[in-house]
């Protein structure tokens, strides 16, 4: 499951604190209090020993430290208002700067908060604020520094002004390399998430099938043999008793399929406690359908398929046989089983005629089958027949299990 994945691949899906974060609106996200806090510290301590080479810079007072505060805590916003906090860090910055106070960690405040803004997807701001900050530094080291303080403060060079340069351009690099790749997390957990609301719509499906097969089947012969049993039962009680004993029969198999589909919902993942039914158990469909009152003749001998093909055969057979007996006046019908060039042909037809009478059905069997021949492979062509009746034919592709 997707809370069971192996921690070392946390890489691949990005970093598991990052998912809580992803869709939650930019007015009610977290304050990072904790991150904020670190930061100011080490940006007050780290500004106080980088002081101690700097004698040329205006000595730290408070105004300088309210400055580096002020700084630092402006990324309490950084989640919520990234352009606001991205563009104050680099405004303070550059008058903390322009102040003639010592260099030092206060870079950091802006690297953090470019960072922010760019993985948040405001990615013009943050280079513009970036922008600003290296264009006004550089306007103060190289011209205005006449007019600033310290007093008799020299201009840097050009060489410093490039490397600095080179340290912009590396934090947007990084920046735009982590919004890539959350982007890129953002959409393989979205495919995650699509493929297993897929999986469970397919799966729901395969158990509609399942259950409607398996109640359309017994209840069509329940529907036949109570009608028969209701206008026997004065003048023909044995036979009757018959058509009661085949709804007993027919609806203990039922409850025994039902039961079985819901035991892999109750149990996910565990092995089916009974073979699902496959052609093996032709007989037995030939059997209900003489109940019903339909004669069924099969040719052909079924051939080994895997269990897929196997049950899917089955249950097109099953069907089939059951809109005979809701639908059709016909008192016999054919199964014909081929197997050619590894397709497997299934031919069952009825002589008719069709007798528009509604057993209460839900119009679903066909397009059931077609599901089921579709996820193999095969086809399903359905319709009435040129000299009356109805015929199905399916192509199922398949391989011998001596085969594989």
């Amino acid at each position: 499951m997707e809370e069971q994945r192996a921690p070392h691949h946390w890489w691949r899906y990005g970093p598991p604190w990052r998912h809580a974060a992803d869709g939650v609106e930019p007015g009610r996200a977290r304050w990072p209090w904790r991150s904020t806090a670190l930061l100011t510290a080490f940006v007050l301590i780290g500004t106080h020993f980088a002081a101690h080479g700097q004698h040329h810079r205006v000595p730290l007072d408070d105004s300088a430290r309210v400055l580096l505060v002020a700084t630092s805590l402006l990324l309490l916003w950084r989640q919520r208002y990234p352009v606001f906090a991205v563009f104050g860090t680099a405004a303070l910055a550059l008058g903390y700067l322009a102040a003639g106070y010592p260099y030092g960690p206060v870079f950091l405040t802006v690297a953090v908060a470019c960072f922010s803004a760019v993985v948040a997807g405001h990615r013009r701001a943050a280079w513009m604020a970036v922008a600003l900050l290296w264009t006004g530094h550089a306007l103060v080291a190289l011209w205005l520094y006449r007019w600033l303080p310290p007093a008799g403060d020299r201009g840097a060079g050009l060489a410093q002004e490039i490397v600095i340069a080179t340290w912009v351009l590396a934090v947007v690099a990084v920046s735009e390399l982590a919004r890539v790749r959350r982007e890129q997390w953002a959409r393989e957990r979205a495919d995650r998430a699509q493929a297993a609301r897929r999986r469970a719509d397919e799966e729901r499906l395969r158990i509609a099938r399942e259950l409607h097969d398996v109640l359309a089947h017994s209840i069509s012969v329940i529907n036949v043999q109570a009608g028969m049993g209701l206008a026997l039962i004065d003048s023909d009680p044995e036979q009757a008793r018959a058509a009661l004993t085949t709804i007993k029969a027919a609806s203990k198999e039922a409850l025994g399929e039902v039961r079985q589909v819901l035991d892999t919902l109750r149990a996910p993942g565990a092995a089916p406690r009974a073979p699902a039914p496959g052609l093996d158990r032709l007989p037995e469909l030939v059997e209900q359908a003489a109940a019903a009152g339909l004669t069924v003749d099969v040719e052909g001998e079924p051939p080994p398929l895997p269990p897929g093909a196997d049950l899917a055969a089955f249950r097109i057979v099953q069907e089939a046989l059951t809109n005979v007996v809701r639908h059709s006046g016909a008192r016999h019908a054919r199964v014909g089983l081929a197997h050619d060039g590894g397709a497997l042909r299934l031919l069952i037809d009825d002589d008719g005629p069709a007798t528009g009478a509604d057993a209460g059905g839900s119009g679903n069997g066909l397009a059931g089958m077609r599901e089921r021949a579709a996820a193999l492979g095969g086809t399903i062509e359905a319709g009435p027949r040129p000299d009356g009746g109805y015929r199905v034919l399916a192509v199922l592709p398949s391989r011998l299990r001596e085969d594989q």
